[in-house]
């Protein structure tokens, strides 16, 4: 697999150079030169096959010959050992359920694929690799449990203080051994800016080896895009060959990644980008004007992004062209009032408790859905997180209806440690220099 920079396609990295330097130093994303079509055999008969052995075929197309087969199928046995289950709500709608890995949320396909990648290419004896990454909510828990006690790795999550959950926070700040929380006094866009500025900082690079885990990490993309695949498998079992899908959207990673499996041969007739209040992308599909802005604080803090760091890979894969990119992703954007009134709606109607992010994805599909009915088209609204992570969003009917996991409950015992700092680069910089 040879991957390019967005901001120069005459570039030519391969995927190991890819996942350890994580942004090129022209500040584009990598993205792959080729992006193999899947055959036609293999997409029609999905439903024949499991998550894994799904996982295996889509990334031994993309990656190539960078990791040998056996190799590459004992990682992902590995990395994806949890369902990633559609649950039918009603007559073509389903909620695809993401949050059933370690944190509870989607983010552990990247964070626990790319943690095996990044061990499986560090050589012994070589430097520590040094792994930043911001987080808006779920990113953080999820690289925390995925590089837990990896061997010569460092974690340094950086969180925008009083802007996650309680128990968010509670996964990124409790675990020490190899990771280290900072918390950030400002907002998910200052915690990303700091993160893309390390990886620019000739001091920083000539001392560390440093790489992200967020999504602007290749490694962090690929596994994403299984279980697209795998959810229109379990669509095929159900006799469905036609799927609408629903992307709770923040960084842009997640849809991304759907995006990169319909370049790969998945049949997928819409893509929805359901928002919150930051709403750059609906209104850049709406104006033509990609205009980014300050994020603002929500009830589905994962989803507040100003600035999103994955819209250039989008743009990228349609080399540009807006219109054919709008053919295929329409954007929606609630706000916080919207929000409960749907969570609220899907428990009276199902008796089914989503959080704040997957309530905005199901609004955005059942308002689609209002003007594009379709008797032979199933819409699959995507559920990135577990929902009692959120306690505070819900009133005590429905909180009493939520099962609480037993390693969040553990959770509560647990003492935090995370050093708060401010978002000026030269506080961040001082302490990566500092505590070395």
């Amino acid at each position: 697999m040879k991957l390019y920079s967005t901001n120069n396609t005459l570039s030519e990295v391969s995927f190991k150079d890819a996942v350890f330097n994580s942004m090129p130093q022209d500040k584009g994303l990598y993205m792959p030169y080729s992006i193999p079509r899947l055959d036609d055999d293999f997409i029609n008969n999905l439903d024949k096959y499991t998550l894994p052995e799904i996982a295996f075929k889509v990334a031994q197309n993309l990656l190539g010959d960078s990791i040998p087969e056996a190799d590459l199928k004992a990682l992902i046995d590995d990395a994806i050992n949890f369902p990633a289950p559609i649950v039918k709500l009603e007559d073509n709608v389903y909620v695809l359920e993401l949050f059933h890995g370690p944190s509870l949320a989607f983010k552990d396909f990247g964070a626990r694929f790319m943690s095996r990648v990044m061990s499986y290419f560090l050589e012994p004896g070589e430097k520590q690799l040094d792994v930043l990454v911001a987080t808006s909510g779920d990113t953080g828990g999820a690289v925390a449990l995925g590089f837990l006690g990896v061997p010569n790795t460092r974690v340094t999550i950086l969180y925008p203080k009083g802007k996650v959950s309680g128990v968010q926070e509670q996964q990124l700040t409790t675990n020490g051994q190899n990771i280290r929380a900072l918390e950030v006094d400002g907002t998910f866009d200052d915690c990303q800016a700091l993160v893309k500025q390390a990886f620019v900082d000739n001091e920083l690079n000539e001392k560390f080896r440093l790489t992200s885990a967020n999504s602007i990490n290749i490694a962090r993309l690929v596994p994403q895009t299984f279980y697209y695949f795998n959810a229109y498998a379990q669509l095929l079992r159900q006799g469905i060959k036609k799927a609408v899908f629903s992307v709770p959207s923040g960084n842009f990673g997640n849809i991304g990644a759907g995006l990169l499996a319909w370049k790969m041969g998945l049949p997928v007739e819409k893509f929805i980008a359901a928002t919150n209040v930051n709403d750059t992308v609906p209104a850049f599909l709406k104006t033509g004007v990609y205009q980014p802005k300050p994020s603002v604080a929500t009830l589905s803090n994962a989803m507040d992004v100003g600035n999103p760091s994955n819209w250039v890979r989008i743009a990228d894969l349609f080399k540009n062209d807006t219109e054919a990119l709008k053919e295929l992703v329409v954007g929606f954007k609630y706000d916080d009032e919207e929000t409960v009134k749907a969570i609220n709606w899907v428990f009276d109607s199902y008796g089914y408790v989503v959080c704040p992010h997957t309530a905005i994805a199901w609004q955005a599909l059942t308002d689609y859905k209002q003007d594009h009915a379709a008797v032979d088209t199933a819409g699959v609204f995507l559920s990135t997180a577990h929902p009692c992570k959120f306690p505070d969003v819900f009133g005590e009917e429905v909180a009493a209806k939520i099962d609480v996991p037993e390693q969040v409950k553990e959770l509560e015992s647990k003492t935090k440690l995370a050093i708060a700092i401010g978002k000026d680069f030269a506080d961040f910089k001082g302490y990566l220099l500092g505590v070395d």
